[in-house]
């Protein structure tokens, strides 16, 4: 699948029989050649950026499709010869003997609230971007803010006294500056917009569970939700290989070499988890924040909430006790913290 074209492939299951053609990518001239096949049909295609639009348009069809995972599609190791035709045929292949791993189709209510949630992470990290071009070109010119911490309120006063007496230099700073501005409006007019979505839609009853652990906040938990989207496809123990937080190993015959953690599937879910995992460090105390969440949730959420806090919790007190590098120690708190949030996400009120 292509923005332009379409390679296309069929084997009659039957007779062996293999059909090829050159495809527009307009989803009625596929779903046409399709239905003109003989038999009942089975579609796939790897995931790409072409989006999920043909598989609903087939599946309104009547026409069962399979988005398969390109990652996990099995390829012999001496074929050195890709084309789009012998690709076609080879998910062709792979279908018919369902050798295949399908990605999860999202509704377009999900892909949508998705498709909000990265446009927010794409402005942190436009944000982050901005001030970094901002407070380096202070720092080439030997200033440097010390009143405190940075990009408060107190720093932007301090950054609007700042004059220079070379017009190109002041037009430079205006310039980052103004950046800097316009990207924390669009991230906080995107955060407005979630925290509206997650108070009143079908992710809130996840959100508001999810919400019973430390570190999960509306932001958090709301991202998490719509990424995953059916939690049923997973264990508690599945859940962290999803997100890349399981060691990668090289094991063969008696021997057994784990290393450091794959860091493959969703690399936003990821972050998110590895950030949350450090607030599992402090003492555990619920405070007012924590509290007032699990007013919004059900007993039996509080009660695993609560348990699963005091579980990580100890958790850390334990690699403490090991003098287990903290970064290390953070990554396995993530793991076990994606399988709590699993463990609430499943949970029937």
């Amino acid at each position: 699948m292509h923005a332009r074209s379409v390679a296309a492939a069929a084997i009659d299951g039957v007779t062996g029989e293999l059909v090829q053609a050159k495809l527009t990518p307009s989803h009625d001239h596929i779903r046409s050649w399709v239905q003109d096949l003989p038999g009942p049909v089975a579609v796939a295609y790897e995931a790409g950026p072409t989006g999920f639009g043909l598989s609903r348009a087939l599946a309104a069809a009547g026409i069962r499709c399979e988005v398969v995972a390109p990652s996990k599609l099995q390829r012999p190791s001496g074929d050195r010869v890709k084309t789009d035709a012998k690709d076609a045929v080879h998910l062709a292949r792979l279908l018919r003997l369902d050798e295949y791993v399908a990605v999860s189709v999202p509704s377009v209510g999900q892909e949508n609230a998705r498709d909000l949630v990265r446009a927010r992470e794409d402005a942190r990290g436009d944000l982050m971007r901005a001030r970094h071009r901002l407070s380096k070109l202070l720092l080439r010119q030997g200033i440097v803010y010390s009143g405190g911490h940075a990009w408060t309120t107190t720093h932007d006063a301090w950054l609007r006294r700042q004059r220079f007496d070379a017009p190109a230099l002041q037009l430079t700073f205006e310039s980052d500056y103004d950046a800097v501005l316009a990207v924390k409006a669009r991230r906080d007019r995107l955060d407005d917009a979630i925290a509206v979505m997650a108070a009143d839609s079908e992710f809130t009853p996840i959100v508001r569970r999810l919400g019973c652990l430390r570190g999960v906040s509306t932001l958090t938990g709301f991202a998490l939700a719509v990424e995953v989207g059916d939690w049923h496809r997973f264990t508690g123990n599945t859940i962290g290989s999803f997100v890349g937080l399981v060691p990668s190993e090289y094991s063969s015959g008696a021997s057994r070499v784990q290393g450091s953690i794959t860091k493959t599937g969703n690399t936003h879910l990821r972050r998110l988890l590895v950030e949350a995992a450090w607030h599992h460090r402090a003492h555990y105390r619920p405070g007012k924040t924590m509290r007032d969440r699990w007013e919004l949730a059900s007993p039996a959420a509080r009660a695993r909430g609560d348990a699963g806090n005091r579980r990580l919790n100890a958790r850390w007190d334990t690699f403490r006790a090991r003098r287990k590098r903290h970064v290390v120690a953070n990554v396995a708190i993530a793991r076990e913290l994606a399988g709590w949030c699993w463990s609430l996400a499943v949970l029937e009120d």
